[in-house]
């Protein structure tokens, strides 16, 4: 269901905040431990960093809103996530060089805040430029499969573009994190192919959810757009 001019909808606000929500608590936990499975896939060790565990779910409420809401509704949601990430960062940082009190300096002390927030700037600017690509990269292609499949098959698109998005996601942020030093060059790999490994799977066992979801927003919001005719820029925030 195309429309000339902008409508509004129930639950499009939800699905804004929880998305914004789930990229801030990933990329402290990213911050804050690496994990180790104590297992390994060949010479390849399985640790991934903790903001693995909820950023997945990311690329599933980005699914969902192009999927039902379209890829310029989409792209505006991204661009949130952009700014509240950039502020994220920000924040940490004015926290980090501001002096800290006498009492909480003998108790705690600016090594350990340093130790667990100090890296994140780096992160950000990580996972700032990962995001990017990798959010908008798994919109388009799950936009442009919606249409060339006639709205079918939706396991397709939700596996297919989270096996882009993330590719493109994954690498860069932890090529771009590691080259800052916010990870150690000898675990770089691992930590690609564990990252990828766990979000692309994660996807595909959520799928069944997904489709629950996505089928209950297209009925309350009486919405399913096909892109057929948008303007892909990245850059505009039109809807």
């Amino acid at each position: 269901m195309n429309e000339q001019t902008p409508r509004t909808y129930r639950y499009y606000d939800l699905v804004m905040a929880l998305f914004i929500t789930v990229l801030l608590i990933s990329n402290i936990l990213s911050s804050a431990k690496i994990i180790d499975l104590k297992t390994a896939i060949g010479p390849l060790s399985l640790a991934f960093d903790a903001g693995t565990l909820v950023f997945p779910i990311s690329y599933i409420f980005g699914d969902v809103l192009t999927e039902v809401y379209g890829y310029r509704r989409s792209r505006r949601v991204i661009w949130a996530g952009f700014a509240a990430n950039a502020l994220l960062g920000l924040l940490v940082w004015i926290a980090g060089v501001l002096p800290g009190e006498a009492a909480w300096q003998a108790d705690v002390g600016q090594d350990a805040y340093d130790a667990i927030l100090g890296g994140i700037s780096g992160l950000i600017v990580a996972s700032l430029v990962a995001y990017f690509l990798g959010e908008f990269s798994n919109s388009y292609v799950l936009a442009r499969m919606k249409v060339l499949t006639e709205g079918r098959w939706l396991w397709t698109r939700t596996i297919g573009s989270t096996l882009v998005g993330q590719a493109v996601d994954t690498t860069i942020f932890m090529l771009i994190a590691t080259a800052l030093g916010v990870f150690p060059v000898e675990i770089l790999l691992s930590l690609i192919v564990t990252n990828y490994i766990l979000k692309v799977g994660f996807e595909a066992l959520l799928t069944p959810l997904t489709y629950r979801v996505v089928g209950a927003l297209k009925t309350a919001e009486n919405e399913d757009y096909y892109d057929r005719h948008t303007d892909f820029n990245p850059f505009r925030l039109s809807v």
